[in-house]
Order: structure tokens, then C-alpha cells, then sequence
């Protein structure tokens, strides 16, 4: 094989320290003058430099053959032999002084290695970070599976050591299984340390069981030193990651020695202990003083190696592949403001996956100041900003501002990221329009609110309801009106309404509507036995109310409405949904809310009714003329009023707001998108609109790949057409796992990329939220000093439980040796 001029040359002075041992005098310049070629005969050059490195008696050490596609060791006649070759765990060759007459060409960095011929002897080894990056993992899974080298046949030499003559015992690889014995250098090594912590000798200094190797036979404390270590610090990585898991706290307010309250950690770890004479043994008050592997600092450590290892599987998952960011502030405990950034993606399996990567905190939240944060966010996980292709925030002005927001600023560096209102947001703002701009929703929700502020003001009152309620429910058992069995008939309590919680005003009016009874009964109560004449007169006012046609009305029809957008709502909140879905139910529940504006009154009116006959409330005739709150006769009857002024002018307003909130559904982008949808055996499948789709990803879809793309939906729509495991998909989600699990997302790539961009268009900030909540728990009044860094850290293991526990203790080892320089090292 010819070499290309030079190669030679580069990989001595890149490896000399590695590779060459200097004798002699010979030095690092010396060898590259010695390997300079001459530009007529290069041969002669080589030839030169070989003479001169023999006669200087160089030894070649290491595994130049990861350089070089054979390795040569020449012979006194002249002729190649194999420098090394596979050594039985009984026996390992010495290699022979390497007398070079006349070099052959060496080639370049090869990309595969024969597991075959990996070296046994630990001397022979070459550095990990030598193999090639692709095979590094191969080589370490290769070595683990093949054991240490153990030659527990071989006679092991002596050597004095102070007055006596020690020498290796065979039994210590019964008693230390990391254990490996160098034949050729008469040392001892440590597996686990070669094949996990090959880099640490450069921040940590030479360790005897990784580099130089443990030869002083006389101090076999050593070797109980480096395993317990290698004990005690595992000890402390499972404890971490158990208080990572369930958001707990890890300090105690006293960690001395006589404390009885030392703090989740050090519980955890003395709990672990006792039942692992192992780890008992060499852990706390048994371990050194100055290496107990507990301090806060040690824990941060650890939990920052955990965070990283979770975002590195992350972002590998991810790849060069595109993915939509989510993004949202808030306030922590502190008032400190924090801005959390989720990212969403599809996986290698075509599922689509929605990942916390982190919360950042923000000095205020200007969209500047926000991007500035994203930027950092990407720049330390080696994401591109030109992977972006949809962004998902609340309506914030700082966020969607057209001009100045955080969407428009995202925009101009890729115009290919679309941006999408939360649709979840916009769902709860269409029932906030409702409740503002129509005079009786907006005071039966105040009623609403004040009802539950009353009623749960005190425990007294809240064990009036729970006592009355169990009497009603023994009752209605009783006589056979109440049916009984596994998860019924559970203790119930009224429920607060909030406005940042979706779905919330639902389960406060299904609450009331069961307790409605008890409920009653604690405003009479505070009618009667208030402290305070405000209360008296503030329960005298809500029963007054609740007698009322208005109240059991409005109660009847807002639980109607939001039953059916709560259906929506809970389908928003999920993180595999896609857009083309969300849209899908959006459209359906304007349909359905249309169907009952112009066929519900009847069935409203007849459950108000029942409602009435059941708690016995005076009802009205609605023949009759309707009377103002004021005592006005009108012109009208009761039953124009409830069902055009009331029923009808709430939908009406219902069915507009989600018109105008959910514009997103009628744009072009989705309008195209449709087409990829595989309901109803693809009816919506339509080349022109696939191809429209695809113009509006400039930077994924050359001129020539669209040529490509109108070809490939032919065969594809026909494919999947008559596939009968396409038949009953539901949406695009569906699709997706499915063409990957069969393959067809390798014969149709350019319709799967379209795919992949159509899914990773977030429809809503839930998952947002959700960190956000989970900050609440990790970050507490109790805890209100914890630092940015370690709150980030710990926020993103409690969040990532599947990934925290998919993290190898290995690699965390790994992480935390390769940190800074520490007293204890593998």
C-alpha cells in the first residue's frame, strides 16, 4: 500500500511520549530529523531513519498497530514476524527487542479491530483513547466479557523488598476479582481502571494500577485501598441517585458524628450499609478521614455527572436530526426567575419524545435575554440552532411578539422554526373570555370561587362535610340508590379552581354538584354561628344565590361545556400528541359544541329539572313572563330568556373564541400537513399539498429531492394503501412508529423526513408545566438556598427518571475521576 508523504512522520511526533521511549540521548526532535525524507528517493529517507532509531536502540512500545494496518517486528534473518499475538490467561510471550533492517510503509488509523487479537497482558495494552472512537465501547464490552489476565499457573518471581523476598500471591485474584498480573513486567494492574478511567493519570497524576503498575509486594493494604475505594464511591452513587429519584433533600441540619438528624444522605448511605458487610466496612466512620466520599461537594459532583450523563443521551438520541424547543418562565421559591427549555424530538423507533434539558436562570425575561439563554443552552450541548423547526410558548408578548419576541428573534436566524401557541393556553383562555364577557357566567364563577374560599375556610367546616357526606352515602346504600364495589364511593372534598391549572373550574363544579347537600348544609351554619357579621352575611348571600334558577342553570351548562372541552384539554396534554391530531380535536369539539347549541337546550333544561326535585328547590313556570333581577316584568317569557340570552349568547361566544383563539388550525402549514394523515385509509393523501409542504422546509428539501419526493409518493400512497397493517392507524404518530418498525421508513426516507417535520411541532407547553411543578417539590421553603447550577442538575434527574435510571454507575466513575484532581483515585 502506498503511504502518503509524511504519515510516518506525523504519528511519531504526535506519539512520541506514547510510543517511543527515548534512550541514549535520543530525543523527540532527534526522531523527526532522523524520520525527514528526502524528496527524490523517499525510500532512502525511511531506510536512513530506521538505521539510525536501531542503532539508538529504540524500543517500539504500545499498540502501533492501532496506526498502522500491521505492525512490524523484523528478525535477525530479515524475514516479518507478528510482534504480538493472542496470549492464553495461563501464559503471555515475551516480546522480542525489534531489530529494524528495513521498514514497511505504515499505513493509516485503521477504523476496525479483530477482537480476535486483542492483547491479554496488561503491559502490552495500548491506551483506550488510542482505539479508534467508533470501536472504543466494542473494546471495552470485549475485554469486561474476556476477564482480567489471571495466569495463576505461572511461577512468580521474587524480588527483595526491604530484608525479605516477596513476590505476587495467587490467591489475591481470588480476593480482588479487578485483579490482573503482567507476565512481561512482573506487576500488577487493574482492569476496571484500564477500560474506565483511561485518562484520569492526567489530571490525578500516575497511578501504579493503570500506567506504571503495582509491584511493592510488601504493602497488600494497597490493593484493599484501591478496591475500597472503588466501593465506598458506589456506595455514594447509588445513595445520590435514590435521593435524585424521589426529589428528595440530601443535608441534614447536623451531620456530626453524635446528630441523631443527619440528613437524607447519610441515612440512605448507613441504611445501605447495614446490610453489605462489604460496603459497612469501608464507608463513614470506617472510611479515611480525608476520603469519606460524603461531602456536600462530593454530592453535587456526583449529581452534576448524573445531569450530564442525562443530557448527553439526549442529545445523542437527537443526533444531527431536527427537533422543536419549548420554552416557559417562571418563579422559583427564591423569586429568582427561571426559564425551563424542553425539547422535542422524534427517536430512532419514530416515536415522539418531549425532554427536559435544563432551566436556566434568567436576570429578567426579555426576549433578548431569553435567547441569549437558549443560545448558551445549545452552545454547551452542542445543538444547532438550525436544527430548530417549531417553537411552542404561552401568548406572552415576550414571547410571540411579531416583532421583537422571542419567536421573531429564533426566526430570523432559521426561518424553518414555525411557531405554535400553546394550544392548551389557548384552550383556557377561550373559557376565561366566556367567564369575563358575559355578565351571568362571570358572576356564577365568583360565586363559584367564593363558595369554596367560605366552606373550606376552617377544618370545623370541613369535617361537617366529610361527616354529613358519609352519612348521606350510608343512607343511599342503604336503600339501594347508591352502588357499592372496588373504588367507589371514595371521601370527596371541594375542589379550588385555579387559572393556571387546565381542567380545574371542570372539577370544581363536578365537585360542588356531588357535595351540593353538605354544602348547604356548612353555609347554613356559617348563616347562623358566623364569627363575624361580614361571614353571616357573605353565606346568607350564596344561599340566596344558590336557590336561584340562575345558579342551578349556569352549574348545568358549564359543566356541559367544559366536559367536552376537557376532553381536549387532557388530549392536549400529551407529550406524544402531534399537531395534525390536536387540530383534528379542536375542529371536533367546535362540532360538538355547535350540536349543542342548536339541540341541547332541551336536555339542559330537563337535568335543571331533576336537580331541582332532588334538593328541593322552588322551580319557575317558563311559560311565564321573565322578571328582572330588579323586579321588571318583561315583554318576554323565561324560556326566550334561559335559552336565547343565556344558552345560546354563551355558546355563541364559546364557538367564536375558539375560532379566533385556534387560528393556527385553518393556516396553509396545516392546511398541507393534512395530507400525510392516515385516517380513513389516507382519504386526504394529496401529492400537491406533500409538495407545498416541502418547499416550506427549504433547508431539508433540495430542487432535486422534490423531483425525487413526487416520484416516492406514488409508490408510497399505493404501498401503504393496500397494506392491511395501515388499515386502522389514527394518526400520524401511529404512522410513523409503525414505518419504522417495519422498515418502510427506510424505502419511503424523503416522505418519513416530512414526517419527521410535520410530528416535531409542539402543540402545547404541558410538559413545560410539568418541570415547573416538579421544581416546586425539589426546590422548597426549606430549601430556598440551593444554588442555580445544583438545582438544574438535580431538577433534570427528578424530571428524566427513565433516563436516570438507565445511567451506568460506570460511567458516572468515569465522569467524576475525569472532574479535577482527587485524594482517592481508581
Amino acid at each position: 500500500m502506498n503511504v502518503p508523504r509524511g504519515a510516518e512522520k506525523k504519528v511519531l511526533e504526535d506519539h512520541f511520549e506514547d510510543y517511543i521511549k527515548p534512550k541514549e540521548g535520543i530525543t523527540k526532535k532527534k526522531v523527526t530529523e532522523l524520520m525527514s525524507f528526502n524528496d527524490d528517493d523517499p525510500q532512502e529517507g525511511l531506510e536512513r531513519g530506521a538505521k539510525m532509531v536501531a542503532t539508538a536502540k529504540m524500543a517500539v512500545v504500545g499498540s502501533i498497530g492501532n496506526y498502522f494496518k500491521r505492525k512490524l517486528d523484523v528478525g535477525d534473518d530479515g524475514s516479518s514476524e507478528e510482534s504480538s499475538k493472542r496470549n492464553s490467561s495461563n501464559e503471555v510471550p515475551q516480546r522480542p527487542q525489534p531489530t529494524i533492517v528495513s521498514p514497511t510503509p505504515m499505513a493509516s488509523i485503521p477504523t476496525t479491530i479483530n477482537m480476535n487479537d486483542l492483547l491479554s497482558d496488561p503491559a502490552d495494552r495500548p491506551k483506550i483513547t488510542s482505539y479508534h472512537p467508533n470501536q472504543k465501547d466494542e473494546i471495552r464490552r470485549a475485554y469486561w466479557i474476556k476477564g482480567p489476565c489471571q495466569p495463576r499457573g505461572h511461577t512468580f518471581p521474587s524480588k527483595k523488598i526491604g530484608p525479605k523476598l516477596r513476590c505476587f500471591i495467587v490467591e489475591w485474584f481470588d480476593e480482588f476479582d479487578w485483579l490482573e498480573y503482567s507476565i512481561k513486567e512482573d506487576k500488577a494492574y487493574c482492569l476496571c481502571c484500564y477500560l474506565f478511567g483511561d485518562i484520569v493519570g492526567q489530571q490525578g497524576g500516575i497511578d501504579a494500577f493503570v500506567t506504571e503498575g503495582f509491584s511493592t509486594w510488601s504493602k497488600k493494604k494497597s490493593l484493599y485501598a484501591h478496591s475500597n475505594y472503588e466501593i465506598r464511591l458506589r456506595a455514594t452513587i447509588v445513595t445520590c441517585r435514590f435521593l435524585l429519584e424521589n426529589k428528595l433533600p440530601f443535608r441534614g441540619h447536623d451531620e456530626s458524628d453524635d446528630s441523631i438528624s443527619k440528613g437524607l444522605f447519610i441515612k440512605t448511605l448507613s441504611l445501605i450499609r447495614e446490610h453489605n458487610e462489604s460496603i459497612y466496612n469501608v464507608t463513614l466512620e470506617k472510611a479515611p478521614k480525608n476520603d469519606k466520599l460524603t461531602s456536600p461537594k462530593i454530592q453535587k459532583d456526583i449529581v452534576e455527572c448524573f445531569s450530564k450523563e442525562i443530557i448527553k443521551s439526549i442529545c445523542d438520541e437527537i443526533g444531527k436530526d431536527v427537533f422543536a424547543i419549548l420554552v416557559d418562565e417562571s418563579s422559583d421559591v427564591s423569586k429568582k426567575e427561571q426559564m425551563a427549555m424542553v425539547l422535542r424530538y422524534v427517536d430512532r423507533l419514530g416515536v415522539v419524545k418531549e425532554r427536559f434539558i435544563g432551566v436556566v436562570h434568567v436576570t429578567d425575561t426579555s426576549s433578548l435575554t431569553l435567547k441569549a439563554a437558549i443560545d448558551s443552552v445549545f452552545t454547551d450541548n452542542k445543538l444547532s440552532m438550525a436544527q430548530v423547526r417549531g417553537q411552542g410558548y404561552d401568548g406572552a408578548s415576550n414571547m410571540c411578539g411579531e416583532f421583537n419576541g422571542l419567536k421573531a428573534l429564533i426566526l430570523r436566524d432559521n426561518k424553518s422554526a414555525y411557531y405554535v401557541h400553546c394550544f392548551a393556553h389557548q384552550l383556557q383562555l377561550v373559557i376565561v373570555a366566556v367567564a369575563k364577557n358575559h355578565d351571568g357566567a362571570h358572576e356564577f364563577f365568583e360565586q363559584v370561587a367564593l363558595v369554596v374560599n367560605v366552606v373550606c375556610a376552617s377544618c370545623k367546616r370541613k369535617d361537617i362535610i366529610r361527616e354529613s357526606y358519609k352519612k348521606r352515602l350510608q343512607m343511599e346504600i342503604g336503600i339501594g340508590e347508591t352502588e357499592t364495589g372496588r373504588g367507589l364511593n371514595q371521601e370527596l372534598s371541594l375542589i379550588r379552581a385555579g387559572d393556571t391549572r387546565w381542567g380545574s373550574h371542570y372539577k370544581t363544579i363536578i365537585s360542588l354538584m356531588n357535595l351540593f347537600p353538605e354544602v348547604i348544609e356548612v353555609l347554613k351554619y356559617v348563616e347562623e354561628d358566623g364569627s363575624t357579621l361580614s361571614n353571616r352575611n357573605q353565606a346568607y348571600g350564596i344561599l340566596s344565590y344558590f336557590k336561584t334558577l340562575y345558579f342551578v342553570f349556569y352549574l348545568h351548562l358549564m359543566l356541559e361545556i367544559l366536559g367536552l372541552t376537557d376532553t381536549l384539554s387532557r388530549h392536549l396534554q400529551r407529550k406524544d400528541q402531534d399537531i395534525l391530531e390536536a387540530a383534528s380535536l379542536v375542529r371536533a369539539t367546535k362540532k360538538s359544541l355547535q350540536t349543542l347549541r342548536n339541540d341541547g337546550f332541551g336536555s339542559i333544561l330537563k337535568k335543571v329539572y331533576s336537580f331541582y326535585q332532588k334538593h328541593s328547590i322552588e322551580t319557575l313556570d317558563m311559560s311565564e313572563y321573565y322578571v328582572t333581577p330588579r323586579n321588571r316584568r318583561t315583554k318576554i317569557t323565561n324560556q326566550h330568556h334561559f335559552e336565547v340570552e343565556i344558552f345560546n349568547t354563551v355558546l355563541d361566544m364559546q364557538i367564536q373564541e375558539f375560532g379566533d383563539r385556534f387560528s393556527e388550525v385553518s393556516t396553509e402549514l396545516l392546511e398541507n400537513m393534512a395530507a400525510l394523515s392516515p385516517s380513513d385509509s389516507f382519504s386526504k393523501f394529496d401529492k400537491s399539498k406533500l409538495l407545498k409542504l416541502s418547499e416550506m422546509y427549504p433547508d431539508d428539501f433540495s430542487d432535486s429531492e422534490r423531483t425525487y419526493l413526487l416520484g416516492q409518493l406514488d409508490i408510497y400512497y399505493h404501498s401503504l394503501l393496500h397494506d392491511d397493517r395501515f388499515a386502522n392507524l389514527n394518526g400520524i404518530a401511529d404512522l410513523s412508529r409503525l414505518m419504522v418498525e417495519i422498515g418502510k421508513h427506510r424505502s419511503f426516507p424523503l416522505v418519513y423526513r416530512l414526517l419527521k417535520l410535520v410530528l416535531v411541532l409542539p402543540v402545547a407547553t404541558a410538559t413545560v408545566e410539568r418541570c415547573f411543578s416538579a421544581m416546586k417539590l425539589l426546590k422548597t421553603d426549606l430549601r430556598n438556598k440551593m444554588s442555580d447550577d445544583f438545582m438544574n442538575h438535580a431538577l433534570i434527574c427528578a424530571i428524566e427518571k427513565e433516563a436516570l435510571l438507565d445511567v451506568k454507575i460506570e460511567s458516572v466513575i468515569n465522569r467524576f475521576q475525569k472532574m479535577k484532581t482527587r485524594k482517592g483515585q481508581l
